[in-house]
Protein backbone atom coordinates (compact mmCIF):
# COMPACT_ATOMS: atom_id res chain seq x y z
CA UNK A 1 0.00 0.00 0.00
CA UNK A 2 1.33 3.43 -1.00
CA UNK A 3 1.44 5.95 1.85
CA UNK A 4 0.52 9.54 1.04
CA UNK A 5 0.11 12.66 3.15
CA UNK A 6 -3.16 14.49 2.57
CA UNK A 7 -3.28 18.26 2.25
CA UNK A 8 -4.79 18.53 5.72
CA UNK A 9 -2.10 16.27 7.22
CA UNK A 10 0.67 18.32 5.59
CA UNK A 11 -0.79 21.64 6.70
CA UNK A 12 -1.35 20.37 10.24
CA UNK A 13 2.19 18.96 10.33
CA UNK A 14 3.82 22.25 9.30
CA UNK A 15 1.69 24.26 11.72
CA UNK A 16 2.28 21.89 14.64
CA UNK A 17 6.03 21.46 14.06
CA UNK A 18 6.90 25.10 13.38
CA UNK A 19 4.07 27.24 14.81
CA UNK A 20 4.74 29.81 12.02
CA UNK A 21 4.90 33.39 13.22
CA UNK A 22 3.10 36.30 11.57
CA UNK A 23 6.31 37.74 10.15
CA UNK A 24 7.33 34.42 8.56
CA UNK A 25 6.08 34.30 5.00
CA UNK A 26 8.10 31.61 3.22
CA UNK A 27 8.76 27.88 3.57
CA UNK A 28 11.48 26.23 1.52
CA UNK A 29 11.43 22.49 0.87
CA UNK A 30 15.01 21.50 0.07
CA UNK A 31 16.28 18.57 -2.00
CA UNK A 32 19.80 17.53 -2.94
CA UNK A 33 20.44 16.61 -6.57
CA UNK A 34 22.61 13.88 -8.12
CA UNK A 35 25.71 14.95 -10.01
CA UNK A 36 28.60 13.38 -11.90
CA UNK A 37 30.17 12.25 -8.62
CA UNK A 38 27.13 10.62 -7.01
CA UNK A 39 24.60 9.22 -9.45
CA UNK A 40 20.89 8.81 -8.93
CA UNK A 41 19.09 5.82 -7.40
CA UNK A 42 15.48 4.73 -7.16
CA UNK A 43 14.93 5.74 -3.54
CA UNK A 44 16.53 9.13 -4.09
CA UNK A 45 14.35 9.85 -7.11
CA UNK A 46 11.25 8.81 -5.16
CA UNK A 47 12.29 11.10 -2.30
CA UNK A 48 12.58 14.08 -4.63
CA UNK A 49 9.16 13.30 -6.05
CA UNK A 50 7.72 13.32 -2.52
CA UNK A 51 9.26 16.77 -2.01
CA UNK A 52 7.85 18.00 -5.32
CA UNK A 53 4.41 16.62 -4.45
CA UNK A 54 4.45 18.31 -1.03
CA UNK A 55 5.46 21.65 -2.57
CA UNK A 56 2.62 21.51 -5.06
CA UNK A 57 0.03 20.47 -2.44
CA UNK A 58 1.10 23.19 -0.04
CA UNK A 59 1.21 25.82 -2.79
CA UNK A 60 -2.38 24.94 -3.68
CA UNK A 61 -3.31 25.57 -0.03
CA UNK A 62 -1.03 28.55 0.59
CA UNK A 63 -3.84 30.72 1.93
CA UNK A 64 -4.77 28.11 4.54
CA UNK A 65 -1.14 27.45 5.39
CA UNK A 66 -0.19 31.13 5.47
CA UNK A 67 3.18 30.51 3.79
CA UNK A 68 4.54 30.79 0.27
CA UNK A 69 6.18 27.42 -0.43
CA UNK A 70 9.11 26.96 -2.83
CA UNK A 71 11.30 24.08 -3.93
CA UNK A 72 15.00 24.68 -3.21
CA UNK A 73 17.55 22.35 -4.84
CA UNK A 74 21.29 22.07 -4.38
CA UNK A 75 24.09 19.81 -5.55
CA UNK A 76 24.50 16.94 -3.10
CA UNK A 77 27.49 17.23 -0.78
CA UNK A 78 28.62 13.61 -1.37
CA UNK A 79 28.55 12.64 2.31
CA UNK A 80 26.27 12.76 5.33
CA UNK A 81 26.55 15.96 7.36
CA UNK A 82 29.12 17.54 5.10
CA UNK A 83 28.99 21.30 4.55
CA UNK A 84 26.34 22.36 2.04
CA UNK A 85 27.40 24.02 -1.23
CA UNK A 86 27.53 27.80 -1.40
CA UNK A 87 24.52 28.15 -3.69
CA UNK A 88 21.21 26.56 -4.63
CA UNK A 89 18.43 26.88 -7.18
CA UNK A 90 14.79 27.82 -6.59
CA UNK A 91 12.79 25.63 -8.99
CA UNK A 92 9.33 26.29 -10.38
CA UNK A 93 7.77 23.11 -8.98
CA UNK A 94 6.57 21.74 -12.32
CA UNK A 95 9.33 19.17 -12.55
CA UNK A 96 12.71 18.22 -11.13
CA UNK A 97 16.00 17.83 -13.01
CA UNK A 98 17.66 14.43 -12.85
CA UNK A 99 20.99 16.05 -12.01
CA UNK A 100 22.47 19.38 -11.02
CA UNK A 101 25.07 19.12 -13.78
CA UNK A 102 22.74 20.65 -16.36
CA UNK A 103 21.64 23.59 -14.24
CA UNK A 104 23.09 27.01 -14.94
CA UNK A 105 25.47 28.37 -12.35
CA UNK A 106 24.33 31.88 -13.25
CA UNK A 107 20.79 31.12 -12.09
CA UNK A 108 21.93 29.78 -8.72
CA UNK A 109 21.31 31.81 -5.56
CA UNK A 110 23.81 32.09 -2.74
CA UNK A 111 22.91 29.86 0.18
CA UNK A 112 23.11 32.85 2.51
CA UNK A 113 20.33 34.44 0.45
CA UNK A 114 18.26 31.25 0.83
CA UNK A 115 18.66 31.48 4.60
CA UNK A 116 17.64 35.14 4.63
CA UNK A 117 14.59 34.58 2.40
CA UNK A 118 13.30 31.33 3.93
CA UNK A 119 12.94 31.42 7.73
CA UNK A 120 11.53 27.88 7.67
CA UNK A 121 13.15 24.98 5.79
CA UNK A 122 12.31 21.31 5.38
CA UNK A 123 15.20 19.29 3.90
CA UNK A 124 14.14 16.02 2.23
CA UNK A 125 17.53 14.75 1.09
CA UNK A 126 19.68 11.72 0.35
CA UNK A 127 22.64 12.94 2.39
CA UNK A 128 21.94 14.26 5.87
CA UNK A 129 21.98 18.04 6.12
CA UNK A 130 21.36 18.05 9.87
CA UNK A 131 24.83 19.22 10.91
CA UNK A 132 25.18 22.12 8.47
CA UNK A 133 21.58 23.27 8.98
CA UNK A 134 22.04 23.21 12.75
CA UNK A 135 25.01 25.50 12.28
CA UNK A 136 23.08 27.70 9.84
CA UNK A 137 20.10 27.88 12.21
CA UNK A 138 22.32 29.27 14.95
CA UNK A 139 24.02 31.74 12.61
CA UNK A 140 21.04 32.99 10.60
CA UNK A 141 18.16 32.45 13.02
CA UNK A 142 16.27 30.09 10.75
CA UNK A 143 14.41 26.91 11.65
CA UNK A 144 14.76 23.62 9.83
CA UNK A 145 13.37 20.11 9.89
CA UNK A 146 15.81 17.67 8.31
CA UNK A 147 14.58 14.44 6.71
CA UNK A 148 17.60 12.58 5.29
CA UNK A 149 16.74 9.25 3.71
CA UNK A 150 13.03 9.95 4.01
CA UNK A 151 10.64 7.58 2.28
CA UNK A 152 6.97 6.64 2.24
CA UNK A 153 7.59 3.99 4.91
CA UNK A 154 8.22 6.83 7.40
CA UNK A 155 4.90 8.59 6.83
CA UNK A 156 3.13 6.70 9.67
CA UNK A 157 5.70 8.18 12.07
CA UNK A 158 4.68 11.67 10.95
CA UNK A 159 1.16 10.95 12.18
CA UNK A 160 2.20 10.24 15.79
CA UNK A 161 1.25 12.43 18.74
CA UNK A 162 4.27 14.73 18.82
CA UNK A 163 3.04 16.47 21.94
CA UNK A 164 3.43 13.17 23.82
CA UNK A 165 6.69 12.38 22.05
CA UNK A 166 8.02 15.80 23.00
CA UNK A 167 6.99 15.21 26.64
CA UNK A 168 8.90 11.92 26.81
CA UNK A 169 11.95 13.44 25.15
CA UNK A 170 12.01 16.21 27.73
CA UNK A 171 11.85 13.66 30.57
CA UNK A 172 15.07 12.18 29.16
CA UNK A 173 16.61 15.61 28.57
CA UNK A 174 16.13 16.56 32.21
CA UNK A 175 17.87 13.36 33.32
CA UNK A 176 20.79 13.72 30.90
CA UNK A 177 21.25 17.38 31.85
CA UNK A 178 21.74 16.31 35.47
CA UNK A 179 23.84 13.23 34.77
CA UNK A 180 27.62 13.35 34.99
CA UNK A 181 28.10 9.98 33.36
CA UNK A 182 26.48 6.85 31.96
CA UNK A 183 27.57 3.23 32.51
CA UNK A 184 26.72 0.55 29.93
CA UNK A 185 26.90 -3.22 30.00
CA UNK A 186 26.53 -4.89 26.59
CA UNK A 187 26.26 -8.65 26.11
CA UNK A 188 27.24 -10.33 22.85
CA UNK A 189 28.40 -13.77 21.66
CA UNK A 190 32.01 -13.11 22.68
CA UNK A 191 31.12 -12.03 26.23
CA UNK A 192 30.34 -8.70 27.87
CA UNK A 193 31.60 -5.19 27.20
CA UNK A 194 31.50 -2.32 29.66
CA UNK A 195 31.59 1.32 28.69
CA UNK A 196 31.57 4.57 30.64
CA UNK A 197 30.58 7.81 28.89
CA UNK A 198 31.60 11.09 30.49
CA UNK A 199 28.63 13.49 30.40
CA UNK A 200 30.20 16.34 32.36
CA UNK A 201 30.37 19.87 30.92
CA UNK A 202 27.55 19.17 28.46
CA UNK A 203 23.89 20.02 27.94
CA UNK A 204 21.36 17.65 26.45
CA UNK A 205 19.34 18.45 23.33
CA UNK A 206 15.66 17.59 22.95
CA UNK A 207 14.46 16.60 19.51
CA UNK A 208 10.80 15.96 20.07
CA UNK A 209 9.61 16.89 16.59
CA UNK A 210 8.65 20.46 17.51
CA UNK A 211 10.72 23.41 16.20
CA UNK A 212 8.77 26.44 17.43
CA UNK A 213 11.62 28.92 17.83
CA UNK A 214 14.27 30.37 15.46
CA UNK A 215 17.82 29.08 15.70
CA UNK A 216 16.90 25.40 15.85
CA UNK A 217 17.18 22.53 13.38
CA UNK A 218 16.21 18.94 14.08
CA UNK A 219 15.09 15.72 12.48
CA UNK A 220 11.59 14.86 11.38
CA UNK A 221 10.28 12.24 12.12
CA UNK A 222 11.78 12.76 15.54
CA UNK A 223 11.74 11.56 19.10
CA UNK A 224 15.09 11.55 20.90
CA UNK A 225 17.15 13.24 23.56
CA UNK A 226 20.84 13.39 22.73
CA UNK A 227 24.05 14.64 24.27
CA UNK A 228 27.70 14.83 23.20
CA UNK A 229 29.98 13.03 25.64
CA UNK A 230 32.70 15.30 27.03
CA UNK A 231 35.65 15.24 24.60
CA UNK A 232 38.38 16.51 26.95
CA UNK A 233 38.84 19.99 25.53
CA UNK A 234 39.31 21.67 28.93
CA UNK A 235 43.00 21.87 29.77
CA UNK A 236 43.91 19.59 32.65
CA UNK A 237 40.54 17.81 32.58
CA UNK A 238 40.68 14.80 30.23
CA UNK A 239 37.57 12.94 29.18
CA UNK A 240 36.72 9.96 31.38
CA UNK A 241 34.91 8.05 28.63
CA UNK A 242 36.53 4.62 28.44
CA UNK A 243 35.87 0.92 28.00
CA UNK A 244 34.67 -1.20 25.08
CA UNK A 245 31.94 -0.53 22.58
CA UNK A 246 30.58 -3.44 20.49
CA UNK A 247 28.98 -2.81 17.09
CA UNK A 248 27.51 -5.52 14.88
CA UNK A 249 28.39 -5.52 11.17
CA UNK A 250 26.57 -8.39 9.50
CA UNK A 251 27.49 -11.46 11.53
CA UNK A 252 30.67 -9.91 12.95
CA UNK A 253 30.95 -8.07 16.28
CA UNK A 254 33.52 -5.30 16.09
CA UNK A 255 34.92 -4.34 19.50
CA UNK A 256 36.31 -0.81 19.79
CA UNK A 257 38.66 0.12 22.60
CA UNK A 258 37.56 3.50 23.97
CA UNK A 259 40.04 5.85 25.66
CA UNK A 260 39.49 9.56 26.26
CA UNK A 261 36.16 9.44 24.39
CA UNK A 262 37.78 8.04 21.24
CA UNK A 263 37.87 4.63 19.67
CA UNK A 264 41.63 4.24 19.66
CA UNK A 265 41.81 0.70 18.28
CA UNK A 266 39.80 -2.38 17.32
CA UNK A 267 40.44 -5.38 19.56
CA UNK A 268 38.34 -7.92 17.65
CA UNK A 269 39.35 -9.98 14.63
CA UNK A 270 37.68 -10.26 11.26
CA UNK A 271 37.15 -8.54 7.93
CA UNK A 272 34.97 -5.77 9.34
CA UNK A 273 37.32 -5.30 12.28
CA UNK A 274 40.22 -4.78 9.89
CA UNK A 275 38.23 -2.30 7.83
CA UNK A 276 37.20 -0.30 10.90
CA UNK A 277 40.75 -0.34 12.24
CA UNK A 278 41.98 1.13 8.97
CA UNK A 279 39.37 3.90 9.12
CA UNK A 280 40.40 4.80 12.67
CA UNK A 281 44.01 5.07 11.54
CA UNK A 282 43.15 7.15 8.47
CA UNK A 283 40.60 9.60 9.89
CA UNK A 284 41.24 11.38 13.19
CA UNK A 285 37.60 12.35 13.59
CA UNK A 286 36.14 8.93 12.77
CA UNK A 287 36.70 7.43 16.21
CA UNK A 288 35.24 10.32 18.21
CA UNK A 289 32.22 9.32 20.30
CA UNK A 290 29.97 12.11 19.09
CA UNK A 291 26.58 11.36 20.60
CA UNK A 292 24.65 9.40 23.16
CA UNK A 293 21.09 9.29 21.85
CA UNK A 294 17.94 8.00 23.52
CA UNK A 295 15.00 7.46 21.17
CA UNK A 296 11.39 7.00 22.29
CA UNK A 297 9.44 5.77 19.25
CA UNK A 298 9.62 1.99 19.78
CA UNK A 299 6.82 2.00 22.43
CA UNK A 300 4.55 3.60 19.80
CA UNK A 301 4.89 0.48 17.66
CA UNK A 302 7.34 1.99 15.16
CA UNK A 303 9.81 -0.52 13.69
CA UNK A 304 13.12 0.06 11.90
CA UNK A 305 12.91 0.42 8.15
CA UNK A 306 16.60 0.61 7.25
CA UNK A 307 16.79 4.42 7.27
CA UNK A 308 18.73 6.00 10.10
CA UNK A 309 16.51 9.10 10.21
CA UNK A 310 13.76 6.97 11.70
CA UNK A 311 15.66 4.00 13.09
CA UNK A 312 17.79 5.99 15.54
CA UNK A 313 14.62 7.40 17.13
CA UNK A 314 13.55 3.92 18.31
CA UNK A 315 15.91 3.59 21.26
CA UNK A 316 19.54 3.70 22.39
CA UNK A 317 22.14 4.81 19.87
CA UNK A 318 25.77 5.91 20.04
CA UNK A 319 27.37 7.86 17.21
CA UNK A 320 30.89 8.23 15.87
CA UNK A 321 32.37 11.27 14.13
CA UNK A 322 31.35 14.90 13.81
CA UNK A 323 29.95 16.51 16.96
CA UNK A 324 30.31 20.29 16.75
CA UNK A 325 26.79 20.69 15.38
CA UNK A 326 25.56 19.17 18.67
CA UNK A 327 27.79 21.34 20.84
CA UNK A 328 30.93 19.21 20.74
CA UNK A 329 34.43 19.94 19.48
CA UNK A 330 34.92 17.73 16.41
CA UNK A 331 34.10 19.29 13.05
CA UNK A 332 35.03 18.88 9.38
CA UNK A 333 38.63 19.95 10.04
CA UNK A 334 39.18 16.67 11.91
CA UNK A 335 38.73 14.75 8.64
CA UNK A 336 40.97 14.41 5.62
CA UNK A 337 38.45 15.89 3.17
CA UNK A 338 34.86 17.17 3.06
CA UNK A 339 33.77 13.82 1.59
CA UNK A 340 35.27 11.98 4.56
CA UNK A 341 33.19 13.84 7.18
CA UNK A 342 30.81 11.46 8.93
CA UNK A 343 28.36 11.23 11.79
CA UNK A 344 27.36 7.56 12.03
CA UNK A 345 24.74 6.34 14.49
CA UNK A 346 24.94 2.76 15.79
CA UNK A 347 21.45 1.79 16.97
CA UNK A 348 21.00 -0.82 19.71
CA UNK A 349 17.60 -2.34 18.96
CA UNK A 350 17.14 -6.09 18.31
CA UNK A 351 16.14 -5.71 14.67
CA UNK A 352 19.36 -3.84 13.84
CA UNK A 353 21.98 -5.44 16.10
CA UNK A 354 20.38 -8.75 17.10
CA UNK A 355 23.54 -10.20 18.63
CA UNK A 356 24.19 -7.26 20.95
CA UNK A 357 21.98 -6.49 23.94
CA UNK A 358 22.30 -3.41 26.16
CA UNK A 359 21.88 -5.36 29.40
CA UNK A 360 21.90 -2.20 31.48
CA UNK A 361 22.28 1.54 31.18
CA UNK A 362 22.75 3.49 34.44
CA UNK A 363 23.02 7.25 34.86
CA UNK A 364 25.45 8.71 37.43
CA UNK A 365 24.92 12.00 39.25
CA UNK A 366 27.01 14.60 41.10
CA UNK A 367 26.00 13.37 44.54
CA UNK A 368 27.32 9.88 43.83
CA UNK A 369 23.89 8.34 43.24
CA UNK A 370 22.99 6.27 40.22
CA UNK A 371 19.74 5.53 38.44
CA UNK A 372 18.74 2.58 36.30
CA UNK A 373 17.61 3.92 32.92
CA UNK A 374 17.42 0.78 30.75
CA UNK A 375 17.36 -2.99 31.20
CA UNK A 376 17.80 -5.29 28.20
CA UNK A 377 17.28 -2.35 25.86
CA UNK A 378 13.99 -1.18 27.37
CA UNK A 379 13.41 1.89 29.52
CA UNK A 380 12.57 1.17 33.14
CA UNK A 381 11.24 4.65 33.91
CA UNK A 382 7.41 4.62 34.22
CA UNK A 383 7.11 8.03 32.55
CA UNK A 384 8.48 6.52 29.33
CA UNK A 385 6.44 3.34 29.21
CA UNK A 386 2.85 4.52 29.59
CA UNK A 387 0.83 5.31 26.47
Amino acid sequence: MTEKMTAKELIDLVKKVFLPKQNEKKLGIMVDLPDSVVGDDTAWKARRMIALEWVNILRQHSMELGLDVRLVAYTNCHTNNGDLPGSAWILDGDSLPDSSDGLSASSAIEMEKIYSDFPILIAITKFSSTAPLKMAAKKYGIRAATMPGFGEAMIPALRLDYSEINRRVNVLKELLDRATGADFVFSHPTGQSRLHLDLRHRSCHASGGLVPEPGIAGNLPSGEAYIVPYEGEIQGDPSRSEGELPVQFGDEIVLYKIEGNRATSVISKGTESERESALLAKELGYGNLAELGLGVLAPFGIKPIGAILLDEKLGLHIAFGRSEHFGGQVGPSAFSSPEAVIHIDRVYVPEMQPNICPESVDLLFDDGSRMSLMKKGDYVIPDLNTL
